[in-house]
């Protein structure tokens, strides 16, 4: 039950970020569902930081950065990067936004 004062339940717009307010919060959220992808593969190949610094091309600090999701120095660009030296080919689609939404959005799915 909300308290006295409080705004209740709010239901989630999809963007943790952007129901708190973070400014980039489309960019924030693109990241992190990127490496989500990316820690699911690494996760399934069974690989160790080490190993997957050597499979990425990237010093072992930035996979356990992404390994706990602190993105910041990681552009999309980089990320996508990543996934295709992952032997993963990445699609974007660009289309109209729905009228119901007031703007558009960035969507990551992993197939």
């Amino acid at each position: 039950m909300a308290s006295k004062g409080s705004r209740g339940i709010v239901a989630s717009s999809g963007n943790v970020f952007a129901d708190l307010g973070v400014r980039g919060a489309e960019d924030k959220h693109a990241k992190v569902q990127l490496a989500v992808a990316i820690n699911g593969l690494l996760r399934q190949r069974a690989l160790s930081q080490t190993a997957a610094a050597r499979v990425l091309g990237i010093p072992q600090p930035k996979i356990s950065a992404l390994a706990n999701y602190r993105v910041r120095g990681f552009s999309v660009e980089r990320l996508i990067g990543l996934l295709t030296r992952l032997d993963r080919d990445i699609e974007i689609v660009i289309r109209p936004k729905p009228r119901s939404r007031k703007n558009g959005r960035i969507q990551v799915t992993a197939a």
